[in-house]
């Protein structure tokens, strides 16, 4: 009975989260019109990009060439996006990067949660100075160790394969454990007891009762995870080689002539068909996402 009310409980606080958050926007719009203009401004400037990537990916050859800008390329050049799918292997490429970043968002969202369940649930000596290390490993920006880390993986002869992503996968992201540590603490300790006098382990308390409560932050920590691994450069760029590497190093380095200029049309064809994945994977999963964030912080 106390599992079933928590999950009502957690199931009502998302539905208010997703829900009563665009209701109070719109009211506090309608109050002060100046800052609906200003966040207007703002949306136009932010969006300025995109259209500007739309436009250059609908320009023919002749167009971009052209000394003149064109804002409305009259005929629209839609056979770049065919090109850009063509020219460069780029299902291949697209199938390496969904392959990294769903093997890294898994293992992440698995693992942060286990040890964001035991910094919130168990007891132990040297909790607190081990949690505050795991904060303090979230104010290193990840470029200081980019070096350290090739050398490590080159050492033990992993370079050029996909294991540093399974290895980082197993070992949790410090931000994801966070997340999770905050939840769980949130949660009533009548969920353990019940479940230990069911006769569930740890693991299996975890498992059966933790997890399966924790929808929200889940699919936050996998978009997340799986976000960063397919938006990510650098990383594939410098372990990877170029027959297994990911979409993103292949669309910075394809799409050129032959005097090895860049064609810019059907690199601005090919992001967009690069972040259509993720638009897509962010609308189905942006209920859960929002209220992953809200829910959280709730200690």
């Amino acid at each position: 009975m106390t599992i079933t009310d928590n999950r009502t409980m957690g199931s009502e606080t998302e539905t208010i989260v997703t829900a009563g958050a665009p209701k109070r926007i719109r009211e506090r719009l309608k109050a002060r019109p100046g800052l609906f203009i200003v966040l207007t401004i703002i949306s136009v400037v932010l969006l300025l990009p995109v259209l500007l990537l739309i436009i250059t990916s609908l320009k023919s050859a002749d167009q971009l060439s052209s000394g003149d800008f064109v804002w409305l390329p009259i005929p629209a050049a839609w056979s770049n996006f065919v090109s850009a799918f063509t020219e460069e292997p780029f299902a291949i490429y697209a199938v390496n990067s969904f392959f990294l970043a769903t093997i890294s968002g898994v293992l992440s969202t698995f693992f942060s949660a286990l040890v964001g369940y035991g910094f919130a649930r168990l007891r132990g000596p040297g909790k607190k100075f081990m949690f505050g290390v795991l904060i303090s490993m979230m104010l290193v920006p990840g470029i200081v160790t980019l070096i350290p880390t090739y050398l490590m993986f080159s050492q033990i002869g992993l370079v050029g394969t996909y294991w540093p992503w399974v290895l980082w996968g197993i070992s949790g992201s410090p931000y994801m454990i966070f997340l999770y540590r905050q939840f769980f603490a949130g949660l009533p300790r009548e969920l353990e007891e019940a479940a230990t006098l069911d006769g569930c382990s740890r693991f299996g308390t975890f498992m059966r009762i933790f997890l399966p409560v924790s929808k929200p932050i889940i699919v936050t920590v996998f978009v997340l995870s799986f976000t960063g691994v397919w938006g990510d450069f650098i990383t594939p760029n410098l372990l990877l080689n170029y027959d297994n590497t990911t979409l993103a190093v292949a669309l910075a380095s394809g799409y050129v002539n032959d005097q090895g200029f860049p064609l810019n049309n059907l690199i601005a064809a090919a992001a967009i068909l690069y972040v259509v994945p993720m638009v897509v994977v962010f609308l189905f999963a942006q209920r859960s996402y929002v209220a992953g964030f809200a829910t959280s912080g709730i200690k």
